[in-house]
C-alpha cells in the first residue's frame, strides 16, 4: 500500500524539495500552502499521478479541517506530515519589532504548526491501522538566536515544545513525533548569506550554506522508519557555519 505523505509550505524551498524527495522515495506526497499556482508547479516538478496540491491557509483552522477531510476522502489516511510551513520578517531589536510583525510570525509558524499538527493527530489517531508520523521543522533559531530575530526565535523555540509535547501524546496512538532543525540550507529564505549576516558580535560577515537536498534525504530518513523508532531532534547544517558560539 502506498503511504501518504503531507508537507505544508510546499511550493518552494524547503518545502518542494522535501515533497520531491519523498515522492522519489515512494510515498504519495500532498502539497499545500496558500499559492495554488506553486503548488502545482511542485506537483508538475514530481509527475502526475505520485503527487497532489490542495490550497490551505495554515493559519485558518476550517480550511486546515477541510485539507484533512480531502486527504481522508482521497487517500482514507495519513502516514507522514512534514509540518514545515514558516515565515519570517525583518530583522530588528527587540524595541524596535513592529507588534504586527511578531503577531505574523507567530501566527503563521506556531499556530499554523500547532493547528495542522493537531489536525493530523486527529486522523492518525481514528485511523486504521491506527498511527503515523509528524516531522516538524525547527530550526538552528530552536536553539540559539541570531541577532535581531525575537519573533522568529521564539516561535522555533516553542516547536520544540510542541514536538516534545506531541511525542509524549502520541505515544498511545503510535504516533511518533520528531523535529528536524535546520542550519543554512540553501532557499529563499537563506539567499542573503553570501552577501553577509548579522553575527553575535554585530559583525556582518558571509555564511556557508548546504545544499537543500540534503535536508530533503534527512526528512525522507526520518519519514521512511518503522514507528517503532522515532528521530526526536535531529540538526542539519552547513558544515562551516557559525552555530556553536554563533558570531
Amino acid at each position: 500500500m502506498t503511504q501518504i505523505a503531507l508537507v505544508t509550505g510546499g511550493g518552494s524551498g524547503v518545502g518542494r524539495a522535501c515533497a520531491k524527495a519523498l515522492a522519489e522515495a515512494g510515498f504519495h506526497t500532498v502539497v499545500t500552502g496558500r499559492r495554488m499556482d506553486a503548488l502545482e508547479e511542485t506537483v508538475a516538478m514530481i509527475g502526475e499521478g505520485r503527487a497532489s496540491a490542495i490550497s490551505c491557509d495554515v493559519t485558518d483552522p476550517e480550511a486546515t479541517d477541510a485539507l484533512f477531510a480531502r486527504i481522508e476522502k482521497d487517500h482514507g489516511r495519513l502516514d507522514v506530515l512534514f509540518n514545515n510551513a514558516g515565515v519570517n520578517v525583518p530583522a530588528a531589536p527587540v524595541g524596535d519589532v513592529p507588534v504586527k510583525d511578531w503577531l505574523h510570525t507567530i501566527n503563521v509558524n506556531l499556530n499554523g504548526a500547532f493547528i495542522v499538527a493537531r489536525a493530523a493527530f486527529i486522523l492518525m489517531r481514528k485511523q486504521d491501522p491506527q498511527g503515523g508520523r509528524i516531522i516538524n521543522n525547527g530550526s538552528i533559531s530552536a536553539h540559539v538566536p541570531r541577532p535581531g530575530s525575537a519573533p522568529y526565535t521564539a516561535s522555533k523555540h516553542a516547536i520544540s515544545g510542541l514536538t516534545r509535547t506531541l511525542s509524549l501524546d502520541g505515544r498511545p496512538y503510535n504516533i511518533a513525533c520528531g523535529q528536524i532543525d535546520i542550519g543554512n540550507a540553501a532557499s529563499e529564505m537563506t539567499s542573503r548569506m553570501g552577501g553577509g549576516v548579522p553575527q553575535a558580535d554585530l559583525s556582518i560577515k558571509p555564511e556557508p550554506v548546504m545544499d537543500v537536498t540534503h535536508v530533503a534525504n534527512a526528512v525522507v530518513h526520518m519519514a521512511q522508519l518503522p514507528l517503532e523508532a522515532n528521530v526526536q531532534f535531529m540538526t542539519i547544517m552547513a558544515t562551516n557555519m557559525p552555530f556553536i558560539g554563533r558570531g
